[in-house]
């Protein structure tokens, strides 16, 4: 049985990769929701009996150590994480641009958006939790890709610059973890334009269809792709 680990699942793409996961009772699924008190009924709704919830709040590091020693008693005794997926993250501030920057909404995306999966990745490293062939995704954008944004207009200043930071992250764990666990592999996946909270009215991509492409992505991913950057579709990204 495949061990799925997977972030900010209480809702939008989070809540859409467990919908899926949970449908082959083969999977087990770590849900983390960034508070256990918060509305959980859409999840536990498509949760399966393979599923189990728990608090992690990737922007506070006490958190994450304790999701970790949560996820360890949950799993028992050899049984490793297969696929960690860094779903969870913000766009705080969307209408500031680099000229008006506010230093607390910077900050706070640099905490959950890059803090929070270095440290998700570390700590469940150290503790030996991670398969010696995971696969893990960190949740980025296509406002994160430099190049493409020297071609279109910029927005959401703080979120890309943030998630630049994510995809220069996922270069290093790459290497780093390949070097600890050979057969790693560790890449940034943009979801595309989706009809989230996040995303917006505007969006135009089905959850279902988005989290559909990038499962295909991710369980066909072979040792060289690791340090890549995808489309939820699997075409790479210019970064």
């Amino acid at each position: 049985m495949p061990v799925y680990c997977i972030t900010g699942t209480n809702r939008g793409l989070g809540l859409e990769f467990v919908r899926q996961l949970a449908q082959s009772g083969d999977n087990t699924i770590i849900a983390a929701v960034r508070s256990l008190s918060s509305d959980l009924t859409d999840l536990k709704a498509v949760a399966s009996p393979s599923t189990h919830i728990l608090e992690c709040d990737t922007g506070d590091i006490p958190s994450i150590h304790a999701f970790v020693k949560a996820v360890a008693r949950t799993l028992g005794e050899g049984k490793k994480i297969d696929y960690l997926l860094n779903v969870a993250g913000v766009n705080l501030a969307s209408s500031q641009s680099s000229l008006n920057l506010g230093p607390d909404e910077l900050h706070a995306q640099l905490s959950i958006n890059v803090i929070g999966p270095a440290k998700t990745v570390e700590l469940f490293l150290d503790a030996g939790l991670l398969s010696p062939d995971v696969r893990v995704l960190n949740m980025t954008s296509g406002l994160a890709s430099i190049q493409l944004s020297t071609q279109s207009a910029r927005k959401c200043a703080g979120y890309s610059i943030s998630k630049a930071a994510l995809n220069m992250l996922t270069v290093h764990q790459s290497a780093d973890l390949r070097a600890q666990l050979p057969g790693a592999v560790v890449i940034v996946m943009d979801p595309g334009w989706v009809k989230t909270r996040m995303g917006g009215a505007g969006a135009q991509l089905e959850p279902s269809k988005s989290i559909g492409d990038m499962l295909v992505v991710l369980h066909g991913l072979r040792p060289e792709d690791t340090g890549s950057f995808y489309c939820h579709n699997g075409e790479k990204l210019p970064w």
